[in-house]
Formats: structure tokens, sequence, C-alpha cells
């Protein structure tokens, strides 16, 4: 008893004196090459409460960073999104889903609560996008809780730049670029994974690799990804994954070779991978050391 008595106070003192550490989350490169040095983070674009703090060498990262670029501003006003919505996201009057598209939405908004009519203005890539996130949610993930979101307010606390790898409008025209038919394939997939189940499955699957900071987890979902051969599949993996990993290496390598201590974070599946932002900015002869 004295044993275990004296067991559980060198526990408490050690729990009070060390508290535990913020935990490693998603992945962390260190770059290096044009005589100057960038740290590389994996973001998720969803969030808990218990992801925060992040751990301390990501927030000392961001407050003694030059720069935190991110793959679109997290705080963009309100209007610059709803002028993006109404370019690329809004269909042609009259237009409608194919009857037996529109009859198997029906009970999938249904049971996510969406009000149909809130959709029927909306392009159906929109329609497949706003099933996606919803499927976030329905977890209890949270968009104000995205890592992107606390990343630049911990950036903007610091009087720390953020910009924009990307822009909204870019993002938004990839999938605007879709014919009509390739629109609906890309909806038909996405209600055939909610309805199987396996888009929610999928979706733990990523939150919980990048929240356990799972190299092999995370490097798996890379292969499963670029092994999907169904139409959405391969939109994810040639136009949202390696058709936008190619620029946003290259700007990163220019961010490099003008500011030293630069702190850049995208999504994690941009950094894993046979064609990963990494790999790529290897090929370009810089140092990409990965720390987890």
């Amino acid at each position: 008893m004295r044993r275990q008595i004296i067991v559980v106070f060198f526990s408490l003192f050690f729990a009070a004196a060390f508290p535990a550490s913020a935990l490693e989350r998603g992945a962390l490169f260190n770059v290096t090459g044009f005589g100057h040095s960038m740290v590389l983070f994996g973001t998720m674009h969803v969030g808990l409460p218990e992801f925060y703090p992040l751990e301390p060498r990501i927030a000392q990262a961001v407050a003694n960073a030059s720069t935190l670029a991110l793959e679109v501003d997290p705080q963009l006003p309100p209007a610059v999104v709803a002028k993006a919505m109404r370019d690329y996201g809004v269909a042609s009057p009259g237009a409608a889903l194919p009857s037996a598209l529109a009859a198997r939405l029906v009970p999938v908004l249904a049971k996510a609560g969406i009000d149909a009519a809130t959709l029927a203005p909306l392009k159906p890539w929109v329609v497949a996008m706003v099933l996606g996130l919803n499927q976030y949610a329905a977890l209890g993930y949270r968009a104000d809780l995205a890592v992107d979101s606390h990343l630049a307010a911990l950036a903007r606390g610091a009087k720390v730049t953020v910009i924009e790898l990307e822009s909204i409008d870019a993002q938004m025209s990839l999938f605007s670029r879709l014919t009509d038919a390739e629109q609906l394939r890309y909806l038909d997939d996405t209600l055939a994974l909610i309805e199987s189940g396996r888009q929610r499955a999928e979706v733990r699957q990523v939150v919980d690799a990048w929240r356990g900071a799972d190299q092999a987890a995370l490097e798996a979902l890379a292969v499963r990804i670029e092994s999907d051969t169904t139409w959405a599949g391969r939109f994810v993996q040639k136009v949202l994954l390696e058709g936008r990993n190619g620029p946003l290496a290259d700007k990163l390598l220019e961010l490099l070779a003008k500011q030293d201590k630069a702190v850049a974070a995208i999504g994690v599946l941009h950094l894993v991978g046979k064609h990963s932002v990494p790999a790529l900015m290897r090929l370009k002869g810089v140092t990409v050391e990965r720390v987890y």
C-alpha cells in the first residue's frame, strides 16, 4: 500500500510539474534551400476542440515566421466568397438534375437535414461538395475549427503576414471547368459513397491519420486514392491533388528563395504519395526532411 501511495504521489507530482505537451498532428517537414529554411505542415480543413493547442514546434514556427502561406486565406470577406460562388457555382436557369439522380438525392438530403430548395440553383459539383462536407459535420468535425483558420489566427495575433498560394476562384474553377456530364458523374459517385457508408468511413480514416500524425496511415491513404478507379476518384487524384501539387510546389520554391523562416500549411493529402508536394520540391534540388 505504501508503495502504491508513493507511486501515485510521484505520478501526480510529475503530471503537475511537467504537463503533457500538445500532440503531434498531421505531417511536418523542414525544407532548406537557397540559404533559407521553411516549415511545411499538413493541415485539415476541419477541426475539433481537442486538436488544439498544436504542438510547440508548429506554434513557435508560426509566431516567428516571416510569412504564413496557406492555400486560401480562411478569413476572406464573405462578399468575395459569394462572388466566387455566383461565378462558378450557380447553374444555368432552368437546369435540373436527371430524374433518377434527383430521386436518389431526396433521402440523402433528408437524412442530412438539408433543404433541397437551397441546392436547387447550384451546379451538380456544388451539390456534391455540400454533401461531402456534411459527412464531416455529421461526425462532429467543424469547419470553424479548421486547422488553417487556427494557424491564420495565430499568425495574425503575432503580426505575421498571411499569403495565399492559390485563390478561391482558382479552386472553384477546377470544378466549374467540368462538363455537365462530368459534374453529374461526380455527383453520382458522391451519392454512391454516401449511400454505401464508405464516405463516412473514409472521413474517419483521414481525420484519424491526421490526428495521430500516423505516417503509415497517411501513406496508405495516398495509395488508396491512387488506386481509386471511380470517376470521382480519378478526378480527386489527377485534378484536385496532382494537378495542384505542381503549382503549389513551385509557389513554395519561390517563397523559399525569397524569404527565410516562412511557414507553409496546406492540406495533408498534398504532402503524401508519389507525386506529393515534398517529392516535387526534392526534384527541384532543395532538401526536404520529414519530422513526422
